[in-house]
């Protein structure tokens, strides 16, 4: 069947149903990008700024997408609550600031997710034009063995349990992925000692590198967030800026403070000083 089109004032084929607008408008979230303004909307897909700005506030009362305040729009509850856990919302709102200033400090790419047996579930990501780059969506998955993301969250399981989890799905994403339970262990362990930073470069998607630390409740991980760039990036750099944002998020999920040893006094403290942390592109 044919889509019956309008020519814009840009002099773009734009649709005239508006479901088949309200679909363009969604295909947009469809991609790497979690958080799109009204701007970048309008300029995917070439409708009128009032049109899109009157249907992106419908998705919003309806479920289908979520505002945030001042960051823009992103996947909403109704679509990702389709297999998914009742928590993840709030996991989402705990962490909206802390991932937008990451993002918007170090110029990399953040990610939320969840351990899903033996994947990690991605709940959100922000970033600017290097999103493009990485090949992970929100919704989607990839094996926690071969994330910062997953190894942040295995490290702090019984190591009974990770073999449950992770040990008959282990497999080889790129050249440099653990691929022996042994080996993983050995990394879970340094992890630890670190104090559950875990990095990784070119172990899930080749070219990439990822530091993450986990957020943790007293009865284990309960998510990881994690920053993402070039091969190269300074992830030493920035892997404070990455723990000190669990940490807070950890706080704000566990109201009565029960996180785990010195976790709440470590959160309280204020923001890593130092030099401000540049976009990847300065520093790479």
């Amino acid at each position: 069947m044919t889509m019956l089109s309008i020519v814009s004032e840009s002099g773009q084929k734009v649709p005239s149903s508006m479901l088949d607008r309200m679909t363009l408008i969604m295909e947009c979230f469809a991609g790497h990008s979690s958080r799109l303004t009204l701007e970048d909307v309008v300029m995917r897909t070439h409708l009128p700024r009032s049109t899109t700005h009157r249907i992106l506030v419908d998705l919003v009362r309806l479920g289908w997408l979520r505002q945030f305040p001042s960051h823009g729009y992103g996947l909403g509850s109704r679509l990702l609550s389709f297999g998914e856990d009742a928590g993840h919302g709030r996991l989402r709102e705990a962490t909206a600031e802390s991932l937008h200033n990451l993002a918007l400090r170090t110029g990399m790419v953040v990610h939320l997710a969840v351990l899903v047996d033996s994947k990690v579930l991605y709940l959100d990501k922000v970033g600017g034009p290097f999103a493009m780059k990485v090949p992970s969506r929100v919704g989607g998955g990839a094996p926690a063995h071969s994330t910062a993301l997953g190894k942040s969250m295995l490290a702090w399981l019984e190591p009974e349990q990770v073999d449950v989890q992770v040990g008959g799905a282990i497999e080889r994403m790129t050249s440099r992925t653990i691929h022996r339970l042994s080996a993983l262990h050995q990394e879970l362990g340094r992890i630890r000692v670190r104090g559950g930073l875990a990095f990784e470069r070119g172990e899930c998607f080749p070219e990439i590198a990822c530091v993450a630390a986990a957020i943790r409740s007293p009865e284990g991980p309960v998510a990881s967030i994690s920053l993402c760039g070039e091969a190269d990036a300074p992830l030493e750099r920035v892997a404070p800026l990455v723990a000190h944002a669990a940490q807070r998020a950890a706080l704000a999920l566990t109201p009565r403070g029960e996180l785990p040893r010195s976790g709440r006094r470590q959160a309280e403290r204020a923001e890593p000083r130092g030099r401000a942390v540049l976009p990847i592109s300065e520093t790479a």
